[in-house]
């Protein structure tokens, strides 16, 4: 099996957590414990699930952390829309965000199913 640093997918949500790092340390210090914690835990643990589950002894432990990464990267993408809605991000890069994530969740699913495939074969 590859290292988890190898993968597209953990490369990309890897560099979304660098520029959401980046990016809410421009919030305003309200958002600190709010909008700024809740979107670095999110866009931190998609990699974290995924080098977790990587490193797991089996491929049904392996799916279960690709599924919790789905989902924080979900939990994300709402996030931004409200930062967005709330004009803390401008559109634009709210809108190339968004589109690494949803690259990112095409890659997970992609991943899900390589993964249940070759269990089930």
């Amino acid at each position: 099996m590859k290292s988890v640093k190898e993968l597209k997918v953990y490369k990309m949500a890897f560099q979304i957590s660098l520029d959401i790092y980046k990016l809410t340390e421009h919030f305003p210090h309200s958002e600190l414990f709010g909008l700024v914690s809740q979107m670095r835990r999110a866009a931190v643990s998609v990699c974290s699930n995924l080098a977790e589950g990587c490193s797991r002894g089996t491929t049904k432990e392996y799916v279960h952390f690709v599924y919790m990464a789905k989902g924080s990267a979900s939990e994300l993408s709402c996030q931004i829309d409200l930062s967005v809605a709330l004009g803390l991000i401008k559109e634009p890069f709210g809108n190339r965000l968004k589109c690494n994530l949803e690259e990112v969740l095409k890659m997970l699913s992609g991943l899900i199913n390589k993964l249940t495939t070759n269990t089930n074969n």
